[in-house]
């Protein structure tokens, strides 16, 4: 079963400052798509630069210097 939820969720911090932002929920994984707007300080891949996220199980995906795809565990 997918869940779709628009509204901005507190556990990711780029939510509240992302209006266009995206939570996808498929059984035990869940799926945030968003506009990236933190200030990198190092060169980063113009296509795909995938690095640990801020909790742990999180990964962050960076699409086209752009677009932020975290994947992680849903909560119950």
């Amino acid at each position: 079963m997918t869940h779709f939820d628009l509204a901005s969720d507190a556990r990711f911090a780029v939510a509240s400052s992302s209006p266009s932002s995206l939570s996808i929920r498929m059984g035990r994984r869940e799926i945030f798509i968003c506009r990236d707007s933190y200030v990198r300080r190092y060169r980063v891949n113009p296509l795909i630069e995938c690095s640990a996220g801020i909790e742990p199980g999180h990964v962050e995906i960076l699409l086209f210097r752009r677009w932020l795809l975290v994947l992680s565990k849903a909560r119950a």
